[in-house]
């Protein structure tokens, strides 16, 4: 295997939306027209435009995929954040929290490194919405018998084990079936995708919250009235997608202040 560099880009406008996560000639992020996602504004329904979106401070629930998406992000030139002259950092604020993300590029990695600053107890969950340009053939890879919330609407979440919890192989990203399923994998920092000759991994760091990594397996099963196909693999704090569910969120300490990173890396075979 040999290291791939990656390379990040984002739109400070519409809601620090990575729009692209790209390397050795391929471009990891899935997109798809969605018009609705330019004059998205607080409280309006998720607008499916594909890219990475950052959740907060849940992803179902209330207020739609968080309230930071559909915000514009400002340049944050105070808070002092040491790295190469690439990074680039941003600050959104809302009424009950502020967050602040640098995005910079170390050894061909991606490492994205967040703050989020809220009264001590508030409880949330945060998910890097990732959603990838993958073939039928790809698979996700994670520990076998990591415990997960699976979400088949319109039934209500069951608990299983990776990687086919009731029979349904979550780990098999393809061909288009016609289903739609999401899982939460609990206690799952580091999750990889494999597809050909390349591998994604994503890698989640922070201390005393809980950590997980989060599934969306759309194979145009969704939505009823005109389904696509997305895969999504997200990263994230907190144990289900809605921070109101009956599993550990993540919550800010009486220091009032989170802090994660994420880091990227990407493989290919020889």
């Amino acid at each position: 295997m040999v290291t791939v560099a990656l390379t990040a880009r984002c739109d400070p406008t519409r809601g620090g939306r990575w729009t692209s996560l790209s390397g050795g000639g391929r471009e990891w992020l899935w997109h798809r027209t969605e018009p609705a996602r330019a004059a998205a504004h607080p409280g309006a329904p998720f607008a499916d435009a594909g890219g990475l979106e950052e959740c907060l401070p849940t992803v179902r629930g209330t207020p739609d995929h968080g309230a930071v998406w559909s915000r514009p992000w400002q340049p944050d030139p105070v808070t002092p954040w040491p790295g190469s002259p690439d990074v680039v950092t941003l600050v959104v604020e809302t009424p009950d929290f502020v967050l602040r993300r640098r995005i910079g590029h170390h050894a061909g990695a991606v490492v994205a490194d967040y703050r989020l600053s809220a009264a001590a107890g508030y409880r949330f969950v945060w998910a890097a919405h990732a959603l990838l340009d993958l073939s039928p053939g790809a698979r996700v890879e994670a520990p076998e018998g990591t415990r997960l919330r699976l979400y088949a609407d319109p039934e209500p979440p069951v608990e299983g084990a990776w990687p086919a919890p009731a029979g349904t192989p979550l780990d098999r990203l393809g061909p288009d079936d016609g289903t739609a399923v999401g899982a939460v994998l609990r206690d799952c920092p580091r999750a990889t995708v494999v597809d050909g000759a390349d591998r994604l991994t994503f890698a989640l760091e922070c201390d005393s919250q809980p950590r997980s990594t989060a599934l969306w397996r759309n194979l145009r099963g969704w939505p009823a009235d005109g389904p696509y196909r997305s895969i999504g693999v997200e990263p994230m704090l907190g144990g289900a997608f809605d921070v109101a569910e009956d599993v550990p969120a993540a919550v800010v300490p009486a220091g009032g202040e989170v802090r994660w990173r994420l880091t990227v890396t990407a493989e290919r075979t020889r």
